[in-house]
């Protein structure tokens, strides 16, 4: 009977139609995980080289971008494998391995993003202070946060899911997601407390500091000058709208694991693609566009990129 229970391979049931479109899904995906990889590690190579991007503002941007990268590789070439085969299938530990992961790196960076709320914080409101409080160790002591605690949290988990019986059952989605909870034969009840325990202490607690971060901002900067407070949110605006965004997916992610047998296959399909999409595509995208440092060395690599294009073009051409 045990062996019938812990059924070893899990089927991904939430691909549309794969067995006939999936050269077209190979293609689109592999050149979308291209971009993203080139787009994300360029604006880290263009923060690691410039002297003048080795500020705390935009150190916290650079492990954001890794963020992405290693993000996408957790779901993407496991998926343009599934594309291939003939069953979309992965086993147990696999899926563990890639939930645990996905979800160390969504938490990691709701901590990053509390890092750059505290970050525009003090150079806001206490400039003065700026470069005592933000100092190296400070920003090292952060990236150390962000990364180590939800190693440490979703370690946890992933021991819990260790000694758990699954049944035999298919995913109603096309990675490892909180959707592996269904898999358990008893839902365990240790695994629930310690999930709302997570949620709340590196989700919950993360969001309600950068909320409470920039209603300080826009106190402090409403009483300033209009030029001062227009700059002040300026230099907000990039990091706004990438909470707002990423808030967005993580809402998506747990509502539709909730409630996903009343959502039709091929709308499932579409929205969790714009999560494995936008998010790792709109963060190099706002940063780069709206943070005047970063775009001013961007378009001074793309001016030299189009000379060295030119000039092989010519010698080619003689």
């Amino acid at each position: 009977m045990d062996d019938e229970v812990n059924v070893t391979y899990i089927t991904f049931d939430g691909h549309v139609e794969v067995q006939k479109y999936r050269y077209v899904y190979f293609v689109v995906m592999f050149t979308l995980y291209i971009i993203i990889i080139c787009w994300n590690s360029t604006i880290v190579y263009l923060i690691v080289i410039h002297e003048n991007l080795h500020e705390p503002m935009y150190i916290f941007i650079a492990a954001l971008l890794i963020n992405s990268i290693l993000y996408s590789t957790t779901i993407y070439p496991k998926l343009l494998i599934d594309f291939l085969s003939e069953e979309q299938i992965t086993t147990f530990p696999r899926c563990l391995f890639q939930s645990a992961v996905y979800y160390t790196l969504t938490t990691s960076e709701f901590l990053l993003l509390s890092a750059m709320a505290y970050d525009r914080y003090v150079s806001i409101c206490k400039p003065l202070q700026y470069p005592t409080i933000m100092r190296k160790t400070t920003v090292k002591v952060f990236l150390f946060t962000a990364w180590f605690v939800p190693v440490c949290e979703l370690g946890v988990s992933v021991v819990l899911y260790m000694n758990v019986k699954i049944c035999p059952i298919s995913l109603k989605g096309l990675y490892c997601n909180t959707s592996i909870y269904k898999l358990q034969c008893v839902p365990s009840v240790a695994l629930s407390i310690y999930g709302v325990f997570v949620l709340l202490n590196i989700v919950l607690l993360p969001m309600l500091f950068i909320l409470f971060t920039y209603i300080r901002i826009l106190i402090v900067t409403y009483r300033r000058f209009k030029t001062t407070r227009t700059k002040a949110l300026q230099t907000c605006l990039p990091h706004l709208l990438v909470v707002i965004n990423f808030s967005g997916f993580i809402v998506y992610d747990v509502i539709v694991v909730r409630l996903e047998s009343d959502i039709p296959k091929l709308v499932r399909l579409i929205l969790t693609v714009q999560i494995i999409v936008y998010h790792p595509l709109l963060n190099p995208f706002i940063y780069g566009l709206k943070m005047r440092l970063i775009s001013k060395h961007l378009k001074h690599l793309w001016l030299q990129v189009e000379s060295l294009v030119l000039i092989q073009f010519l010698k080619v051409t003689k």
